[in-house]
């Protein structure tokens, strides 16, 4: 774009920040609180001092419009769940008593009531609390939290812009309450919520506020035409209020296909859109529904969930072209900032060159103001960072980092054979059996045992020089005595060696890779306090060593039981990285699944008979529209057989998922030709059991029976009925007995309860099944 002068001036904003504060001091305050060493009043005044950061960041930074209303506690869609009043039967006792403690318990749960189920926010690592509703649900309006916030924004001078999440995507998100039936629509209940949205605008523009967005983006998901309808219907409802401010519907995530004639005929005064995600859809339905005259559209040009800096020449031509299309163009991210770490800054182990080709939240933020500067005043007014920009995205293009020929010459040579096992399921099934000599209903964990703060100290004190390897090696192993001894004495079948030497299942591994960068402050939210320092995947990638082999090697040398090697599959180490951007994802994938292979290949040769691969986040990673699934699947599923087909028949090859919509990939599951699956259920009461079971699923599989993302410890008899209700789906010679995930983050407490009594729910009902 060479223009020297444009038709209005360019506002930069953003959609969201990242919420945890530089030292993630928002995690500690809210884990301090519910430990007791936190006050109610102390957690509050540590959540407003976050908020005045984020928004004087933004300030300072240059940013005209900053957003209110995206800080939470949790979680957004809980928020929202709150602000509408829809909060479930079992948890209003809770919430009238103190609204906090009830926030949280909906988060949770306590002891005797479960918490909201929890799923996968888009195609994103961002988890949301399902809501729950049913024919009976009556929605009260609460703006108390985005009224409250919009005015500590607007008292520190900001231009501010309150952020909800959309009346459609909110009841598109939500499911059936328990007990409503399966087949109820949350969508009916829409105009029943409208008018609670109505009630909120008007608090917010009574607050202060010019503008309000809205966010749909389930808007960019294939939708029926009763869907549309739904959403044609809702926005000329609020766009046609007299009492509310100016409304700005935003989407995100990828091409609004029908949606945009919707929204673009709707009586609201302008659309935010992603030109990041399947752009070039975007501007052509743009252009094709005659633009947004009088309108203004912010244009999401800088990615808001991967960490490249942005080509500003590039995002400038883009620009340029949608002047044409709307009453006046403003800058922002593709999506909430949410999904990035905070600042390359506080990065001190990342060679200086290669840290200027990564963009945080703050570096994102003045790409924006640049953007936004260059839009209005033309390229001359921003001709020293255009310079700066082009080099930074020279020296990345041309970086030895970025380029192995070795790993290319492998990765092109991969044939069709090398990602098939050498036998078929049956005949391999038959052979685990023979070899391993498990139970009716075996029991195992998922991996991870309690991240202790003694683990973290050990890791922090070889960091800081305090103990040397020699030292670490022997804490960890001590841990791993610990954690072989409990299963033995609780009785489970086939055990795991706790990870106590992993700080995350996809960071230990890219630390290790050659092609990853690893980040000691790029932490990034992914549910509640639980924060993920996602590795930059930046290069050709390979194993110079084996990760696993030593210590699930030692762990077996301490029990006759088979220990499980535990691995992290190559889709989830896509998914949960910052990966790049500068080849085809299914290129990438086949790189780190030839690298896994060699570690499967070397756990088997040191005699490891069951290795789990995870993938917890192939499900996550499936594009948002179904034109788009088959060609990723093809490469996601190829890249796990690619790690696993290597082994021999009586190896027993496991994966894992969890908190996942499964039933969209099934298929998907089955095409990955794992031995045994274990899956998240307890929360969504064995539904993935039963989609395995529609589906005819051929091989093992543990549909999970404890909830960990919840302190609360499952009785035995809770257990036991839902390895029954699993029992109606999958027969008890293909069933396992699991939790739904690692147990990292649980405490050994909890954890030692809840396994004994998922070890007795499995011993109860395999008597059941002798007896019968």
């Amino acid at each position: 774009m060479t223009t020297e002068h444009a038709t209005a001036a360019a506002r930069s904003t953003v959609y969201g920040y990242p919420r945890q504060g530089q030292n993630r001091e928002l995690k500690k305050a809210v884990e301090g609180y519910w430990k007791g060493r936190v006050t109610a009043d102390a957690l509050r005044a540590t959540a407003a001092d976050l908020r005045r950061t984020n928004w004087q960041q933004l300030v300072d930074a240059g940013v005209d419009e900053v957003p209110t209303g995206d800080f939470s506690y949790y979680d957004h869609v809980l928020d929202t769940t709150v602000m509408v009043g829809a909060v479930p039967d079992r948890h209003r006792e809770a919430v009238a008593a103190d609204p906090l403690d009830g926030y949280f318990a909906m988060a949770r749960g306590t002891q005797d009531v479960a918490p909201l189920e929890m799923t996968k926010w888009f195609d994103t690592n961002y988890h949301y609390l399902v809501p729950e509703l049913g024919p009976d649900t009556a929605f009260t309006a609460d703006s108390a939290k985005q009224v409250a916030e919009l005015k500590e924004a607007v008292a520190l001078g900001a231009a501010a812009r309150p952020v909800l999440v959309g009346p459609v995507t909110y009841l598109l998100l939500a499911k059936p309450a328990p007990g409503v039936a399966a087949d109820f629509d949350p969508l009916t209940l829409l105009d029943r919520l409208l008018p609670v949205y109505a009630e909120v605008l008007a608090d917010l523009r009574a607050a202060g506020a010019e503008w309000v967005q809205l966010d749909e983006p389930a808007l960019v998901q294939d939708r029926t035409r009763a869907e549309l309808d739904a959403a044609e219907r809702a926005y000329h409802r609020l766009g046609s209020l007299t009492d509310r401010p100016r409304l700005l519907v935003a989407s995100y995530f990828g091409r609004l296909g029908e949606a945009l004639t919707v929204l673009a005929k709707a009586p609201v005064d302008g659309l935010a859109v992603d030109f990041i995600e399947a752009a070039a859809g975007n501007l052509d339905a743009l252009a094709a529904v005659g633009g947004l005259p009088g309108k203004r559209l912010v244009a999401g040009v800088v990615n808001g969930r991967n960490i490249w800096i942005n080509d500003l020449e590039k995002s400038l031509s883009t620009l340029g072209t949608l002047l044409g299309l709307a009453g006046r163009v403003d800058v922002a991210p593709s999506c909430s900032l949410l999904h990035v770490p905070l600042d390359t800054a506080a990065e001190r182990d990342i060679e200086p060159q290669v840290l200027r080709w990564l963009a945080f939240a703050r570096q994102k933020t003045a790409e924006i103001v640049t953007l936004a500067r260059g839009l209005t005043h033309g390229t001359g007014a921003i001709a020293a960072e255009l310079a700066a920009n082009r080099a930074d995205l020279a020296s990345r293009a041309h970086s030895p980092v970025t380029r192995d020929p070795a790993v290319r010459a492998r990765t092109a040579a991969v044939t069709e054979a090398d990602a098939r096992r050498s036998q078929p399921y049956g005949e391999r099934a038959a052979a685990q059996r023979a070899h391993l000599g498990l139970p009716l209903l075996p029991t195992t964990t998922i991996g991870s045992f309690p991240q202790t703060a003694e683990l973290r100290t050990a890791r922090a004190d070889l960091r800081a020089g305090r103990i040397d390897a020699a030292g670490y090696e022997e804490r960890i192993k001590a841990e791993i005595q610990e954690v072989i001894s409990f299963q033995e004495k609780t009785g489970l079948d086939v055990l795991v060696h706790g990870e106590a030497e992993r700080n995350d299942m996809v960071q230990y591994f890219a630390e290790q890779l050659t092609g990853y960068l690893a980040t000691q402050h790029g932490w990034v939210q992914s549910y509640g306090t639980r924060y993920v320092r996602p590795p930059v995947l930046a290069g050709d990638i390979s194993r110079p060593a084996p990760m696993t082999v030593g210590w699930t090697t030692y762990a077996q040398s301490l029990t006759g039981r088979p220990v499980k090697g535990m691995l992290t599959g190559p889709v989830t180490m896509l998914a949960w990285s910052f990966v790049r951007d500068d080849q085809p994802l299914g290129d990438t994938a086949r790189q780190v699944a030839l690298a896994l292979r060699d570690e499967v290949n070397d756990l088997e040769a040191a005699g490891t008979s069951v290795i789990q691969v995870d993938e917890p986040a192939l499900r996550e990673t499936l594009p948002l529209r179904a034109a788009d699934h088959g060609a990723y699947l093809a490469w996601a599923t190829e890249s796990f057989r690619l790690t696993t087909s290597g082994v021999r028949p009586d190896t027993q090859i496991h994966t894992h998922m969890c908190y996942a919509e499964f039933g969209d990939i099934v298929q998907a599951i089955d095409d990955l030709d794992a031995d045994v699956i274990s899956l998240e259920a307890a929360r969504s009461h064995m539904q993935v059991a039963h989609e395995l079971a529609e589906h005819g699923y051929p091989r093992e599989a543990g549909p999970g029976v404890y909830d960990i993302h919840s302190p609360r410890v499952p009785s035995a008899a809770e257990a036991a009925e839902l390895l029954r209700t699993g029992l109606k789906a999958i027969p008890a010679e293909r069933l396992w007995v699991n939790p739904d995930c690692g147990l990292k983050t649980r405490g050994w407490p909890e954890t030692r309860s809840s396994l004994e009594n998922l070890v007795a729910a499995a011993r109860t009902v395999r008597g059941e099944l002798s007896a019968s």
